[in-house]
Order: structure tokens, then sequence, then C-alpha cells
């Protein structure tokens, strides 16, 4: 497939009626419409259920350069686009390890709800190209792990050391306190068999966000488990949640349990912190000045004074949603001052703290979430400092963000836009602000974003990314919207980028 070299080429397929329709990707139409709702094993590996057993499999032990036609082939028999999610989690967690870091080679976990996500917000005909980019994905980081944790595999849980039902929700709780990976592995297998689901995650909302561990992949994965798990079914939850539990005991050093790290310092603070959170806190009035006070705390204050602050405007009468504002407004910035692998996190942990946030049932765990998102915003921020010398850094506050007006309209503007972004992300980033000023639906120009990830993407944080920014714009206030997704600018797929490599093949697998 030969690139997109300039916005007319981009778009000269493109219709009124939707943008997104490019000939392109049109031999996606040949496979069956995906709707928005598969021997002897090691007996040293975990076993799956039954009937996805034999297509995680297939997934493990068939070569990558034939894995596509392989799976496409199974899709036109009649292999459904659940039973492919399922194997592609399934896989995952049983062949890559979390640990030591939860990121790098497990990001073949990690990407899987984001192109669920991509394929759910996509036209039935291209729903398919972001699963089959993950499966391809899949079997590069099952060879890394190979390479770098020995062939790890999930092992059968300890059957004789699973506690009895009424004992499973302690004995998690205990062993989460403690950083007692041993311990949690049989209790959550024990919890998972006996609980909903609900019950369960409410316990990981509760844990996965207390340290600043991992630049924020516990929250993610855990929140990504969750979405995945309500597509795929709750009977695929024990080795899902297994090596969510894992990767949760993931640290260096001592048990932090029995120190005082910084990383787990202001989720403890935090603990006692929102008890002085008044009852009536959700019932506050939207505050743009206050999302402005809060962003300036974000910039230069600590994790302590950023949260005493969310603290006191909630005090003062502030509506929640002013808060979520500065939290993603704060990231976005980040996002304009250092494009890259520390501020991209910053807004993929703020989507997943808030799924947290809106799914938890307590009261308590809500308020901390909150609390914690902030307090997360500041460390992303110092890590930043740390890592990049940010004084050597222009300042772009998203606030004075100016728009920028571009030479077309319509769909000649999107594709003015992201012919920019390849070349100058600040102007791409005003003339964003500038279109939706004047075009207050962005669907369009989310559309046209989602296709150039499909189409230029090589990475997973091109999925997480996307995925949770254009998810987000929904989540803020109409006066901070359209400069959040103005900034995505500085991460998103420009029209000049090469496509990807696995285009070309991927179609002529979904031709069949």
């Amino acid at each position: 497939m030969s690139s997109f070299n300039n916005r007319r080429d981009f778009f000269k397929t493109a219709t009124a009626a939707s943008v997104l329709c490019l000939g392109d990707l049109g031999f996606l139409s040949s496979l069956p419409s995906v709707s928005a709702k598969d021997a002897e094993l090691d007996p040293k590996v975990v076993r799956l259920q039954p009937e996805i057993e034999p297509l995680v499999r297939v997934l493990e032990e068939t070569p990558r350069e034939k894995l596509l036609e392989e799976i496409a082939a199974r899709i036109h028999k009649g292999t459904s686009y659940r039973e492919v999610l399922a194997a592609l989690l399934l896989a995952g967690v049983r062949n890559v390890e979390p640990r030591p870091s939860v990121g790098f080679k497990f990001h073949a976990v990690l990407v899987v709800n984001s192109a669920h996500l991509a394929s759910l917000s996509s036209p039935d005909a291209d729903r398919w190209l972001p699963i089959f980019w993950a499966l391809d994905y899949f079997k590069d980081s099952q060879a890394k792990n190979q390479q770098e944790s020995k062939g790890w595999r999930m092992a059968p849980v300890d059957e004789a050391a699973v506690p009895p039902a009424r004992k499973a929700r302690q004995a998690f709780i205990a062993a989460l306190e403690n950083w007692d990976a041993a311990a949690a592995d049989v209790a959550i297998a024990g919890l998972v068999r006996t609980a909903g689901a609900d019950e369960v995650f409410e316990l990981f909302w509760q844990y996965a966000p207390r340290d600043f561990r991992a630049i924020g992949h516990k929250i993610i994965f855990a929140a990504n488990a969750k979405r995945t798990l309500d597509c795929i079914g709750w009977q695929y939850a024990e080795p899902v949640l297994r090596s969510l539990a894992y990767a949760l005991m993931s640290h260096n050093g001592g048990n932090p349990a029995k120190r005082d790290d910084v990383a787990d310092r202001a989720g403890r603070k935090n603990r006692d912190l929102i008890k002085n959170i008044p009852e009536n806190w959700q019932e506050g009035k939207l505050d743009s000045s206050a999302t402005v006070d809060l962003l300036a705390t974000l910039r230069q204050g600590t994790e302590e004074a950023a949260c005493q602050k969310v603290v006191e405007l909630l005090r003062k009468g502030v509506a929640v949603q002013s808060v979520w504002d500065g939290i993603f407004a704060g990231s976005g910035e980040l996002l304009m001052r250092k494009p890259g692998i520390v501020a991209l996190h910053s807004l993929t942990t703020a989507n997943a703290i808030r799924y947290a946030y809106e799914t938890s049932a307590h009261d308590e765990t809500r308020r901390w979430l909150l609390l914690q998102n902030v307090a997360f915003t500041v460390s992303f921020r110092q890590e930043l400092e740390t890592r990049e010398k940010m004084a050597k850094i222009p300042d772009h506050p998203i606030d004075k963000l100016g728009a920028m007006d571009t030479k077309a309209s319509g769909v000649e503007a999107i594709g003015e836009i992201f012919g920019e972004v390849g070349k100058n992300r600040l102007a791409a980033a005003q003339k964003t602000l500038a279109y939706l000023q004047a075009n207050p639906d962005p669907k369009a120009l989310i559309d046209a974003a989602r296709v150039l990830v499909f189409l230029k993407g090589n990475d997973s944080h091109d999925y997480k990314f996307s995925s949770a920014v254009l998810e987000d714009y929904n989540h803020i206030s109409p006066s901070w919207r359209d400069r959040f997704l103005a900034a995505s600018m500085f991460q998103l797929r420009g029209s000049t980028s090469p496509d990807n490599g696995l285009v070309k093949r991927t179609r002529a697998a979904l031709k069949g």
C-alpha cells in the first residue's frame, strides 16, 4: 500500500457522510461484520477453559509469519470476534511475564483493550484491523519473553493453598497489604471462583493505583482487564486476575510495607486526606477558574500540595468535574511540553483511574481515586523534570493555546491538520483548536485520527494513547475539551508518516 503523502491523497476518497470510508481499507469488508457486542498441555502451564484452549494454542504455536493468515482463515470458517479477543488476552497472560516491570514486553496484554476500543469505535468493515495488529504484536512479545524471562509461562495455581470461599477476600487483602505475591496468587484464585466481578474489582481499585511504580501500568492493567473481561466473559477471569495480582506486586528493594518509599507516600497520605472531603463533595458547581487554579498547582506544586488544593476546592463547593478537567488538561499540557513515553502515560493513567472511579460503588474509594489521580499527575511532571531537564523545554500553558485558522474547511481542513502533524505539532494543535471552534462535532476529526493509527501506528502506545484520549474527550467539560483534543496532536500520528509494514500483509490475509 502506498503512503499518504499529503492531505489530498489521504482524503481523496472521503465523502461528506463518512471521512473514514477509505478505499484502502475496503478489503476488510470481505470478512464477517463484527458487532459492537477453539492435545495435551504441559502440566507445568496453567490450563484454560476447554472451549478457548485450542484457539489460544494456535496463537502460541503458530509462527509469527503465518499467524494472521491462520486466524483469518478461522474467521472465515466462523470463529467470532469475541473468541479471537479472548484468546488474544489469555495467550498474553499465559505467555508474557508482567515482571520485572509492568510494561515493555507486557504491552502485548496492556494493548488488548485499547485495540478492542479502537475496533468498537470503527465502522464494521474496519474493526478487525486493530485486533490483527495486536495478534502480530503478541508474537513479538512472546519472543521477547522467551529471551528476557527465560520462557516464563503462567503455572497452575497451587490448589492445596487456595483459601476457602469464606476466607478468600481477607486472604487477598492481607496478601496485598504485605506485598506477598505467592499468597496473592492463591487468594485471588479463590476469590474469583466465589465472588462476583464487582466485588473483586472493588479491591483492585483500592490497590492498583496505590503506588507510583511502572509509570501507571498497574492501574492501566486493572482497568483494561475489567473492560476486556466485560466483553469476553467472567469465566476467563482467573488467569487474567492472577496475572494482574502478580503485576501489582512489582517493586524494587525491600518489602514496601516495611519502608517509607516515595512511590507509596501519596497513596498512604491520601487515605487520611479523604476524610477532609465534605459529604456533599459531588454537589458542587462547575467552575473553570477553579480548573485554572488547580493547573497552576499541578505545574509547580508537590503531590501533597495538589491534593490539598483539590480538597480545598471541593470544600468551597467546586464541582468534581472541574477537578477532572484540571487532571486531563494538566496531562495534556505535559504532552505539549514534551511528547513521549512519560507524558503519554500521564494521559493513559488518567483514563484508567477515571474508569475505576466511574466503576467503583464505594464513596471512600472514589474520593481516594480522585486524589490519587491528582497526585499521579504531579508525579508524572516530576518524572519529566528528572528525566528531561524541563527547565530547557518551552512552556506551553494549555489554557493559553491560541487558535490558528486553516486555509480550508471540512475534510480539507482535517487533511491540513494531519499533514501539519509531521512538520509542526504546535501548528497542528492550533489548527485543531480553530477547527473545533468552527465545527463543534469532532467525529470527522476523531475518525480520521483513528484511521491514521490503523495505517501508520507501529507501537502499542499508538493504540493505548489514541484510545484513551479520543475516549476522554467526552469526559471533559465543553470549555476544556477542545484544548485537550488539540493537545493530543503532539502525540497522534500524522498523514505523512510511512504506512506500517503490517497493513499490506493484513489486507492479503483478510481477503482470504
